[in-house]
């Protein structure tokens, strides 16, 4: 069955561009110029992936993205927007984007994104732990929905190792003792609902506290 993808851009010449480069590669591709139209469409049909603009007539993006996550609708959604930069990634991910691309971009990128995230959908086990962001190379934390992310301050050693322990969470990796020590007391400092502990003659693994597997496992 096809995929069926909205463009939500108040930009006629990138709306008629995308949809007819979707077309042509077997997609079903809808159009909507602003997040009312969108959501007229949204109330009728059931689509597998949004396109979605940030900065809009009318209603912009990231508020049209809040309604529609507190409303329930939780279809996969890439934001396309000019507006770059880590701030702005985590802004988009906060308000509940799956993916962030930055204006130019590249057809054939988009279309990998779109395939990638109308997969089978992402395990638990695949997700980053509650509270826990990563984009533009950087680890943020966040406790609340209200509250802005926080860059958290790691080391190339301790960002590596726990790209690698949330990449899915629950992989073991193994590491020098002293950094992951180093990066568990980081992490226990701004989030306390995850951990770090030491898998016997194997490595390290991250936890989440509503992870009961502690089984053949103890405290770094």
């Amino acid at each position: 069955m096809n995929k069926t993808v909205l463009i939500v851009d108040d930009d006629e010449m990138l709306r008629k561009t995308l949809k007819t480069g979707l077309e042509r590669l077997g997609f079903c591709a809808l159009t909507a110029d602003c997040a009312d139209v969108a959501q007229q469409i949204l109330d009728k049909i059931n689509v597998d992936v949004i396109v979605l603009d940030r900065m809009m007539v009318g209603m912009d993006g990231l508020t049209f993205l809040k309604h529609l996550r507190t409303s329930g609708n939780n279809t996969p959604t890439i934001m396309l927007t000019a507006m770059s930069g880590a701030e702005n990634t985590i802004d988009g991910l906060s308000c509940g984007a799956d993916d962030y691309m930055s204006k130019p971009f590249q057809f054939q990128e988009l279309v990998l994104r779109i395939n990638n995230i109308t997969k089978h959908m992402i395990s638990s086990a695949q997700q980053m732990p509650p509270g826990l962001i990563y984009a533009e190379d950087e680890f943020f934390v966040q406790n609340s929905q209200n509250e802005k992310p926080k860059l958290i301050a790691l080391s190339g050693e301790e960002k590596k190792l726990l790209l690698q322990l949330t990449q899915p969470v629950g992989n073991i990796v193994a590491a020098a003792p002293m950094v992951a020590k180093r990066l568990r007391n980081k992490l226990n400092v701004v989030l306390s609902n995850i951990d770090i502990v030491t898998i016997r003659s194997r490595g390290y693994k991250l936890i989440c506290s509503t992870n009961n597997e502690t089984q053949g496992t103890q405290k770094i």
